[in-house]
């Protein structure tokens, strides 16, 4: 399977179900949102699938893409992917494993935006976001984008984390985090 992201560029996807790539209106929407707040910035992608929101931020200018992602199978295609997508002058790397245990690790870096898209069934939310807050991994003026469903979804008060938008796109919806100002 493949998938085509900014600039008409052709993705490679796992064939079947085990990842679920970002609908190409939710992207756009995101992108649309944060037009002109990627380039030379840093990207962290939660649970990267397929790799396309990575990909998509690194066709537009993201200086460096991280991606964490569970499963072997995806991690080699998102490689392949961002590899073919990025400049000399960009750097990413994806990491293996269990987002609940990569994340602290990330400490003391801090990303400018966050996608964060788990299986909506995962009951990940409310962990992640805490590690998040937690260690820092937000910068000052960033924003995390959370997808999920738009029913049965409750937003989460997480201390210096507050809720800045909320988006519904058909079946899925994305709610945008910043740090608190208190």
């Amino acid at each position: 399977m493949s998938l085509r992201i900014h600039g008409n560029r052709l993705l490679k996807t796992l064939p079947g179900l085990d990842t679920r790539p970002t609908s190409a209106r939710v992207r756009e929407a995101l992108f649309n949102i944060w037009q002109g707040e990627i380039s030379e910035k840093s990207w962290l992608d939660i649970c990267t699938g397929s790799g396309s929101m990575g990909a998509e931020a690194l066709c537009r200018g993201a200086s460096f893409v991280v991606g964490i992602e569970q499963s072997s199978r995806a991690c080699a295609v998102i490689s392949q992917n961002w590899q073919q997508v990025a400049s000399q002058e960009q750097t990413f790397q994806i990491l293996r494993g269990d987002v609940l245990q990569k994340l602290p690790k990330l400490a003391p870096q801090q990303f400018d935006r966050i996608y964060f898209d788990p299986p909506y069934a995962a009951n990940l939310y409310r962990a992640v976001l805490e590690i998040i807050a937690k260690h820092h991994l937000l910068h000052p003026e960033g924003e995390i984008a959370i997808e999920h469903s738009p029913t049965g979804w409750e937003a989460l008060q997480i201390p210096t984390l507050e809720i800045c938008r909320e988006k519904v796109y058909g079946n899925s919806a994305l709610t945008f985090y910043k740090m608190s100002e208190e």
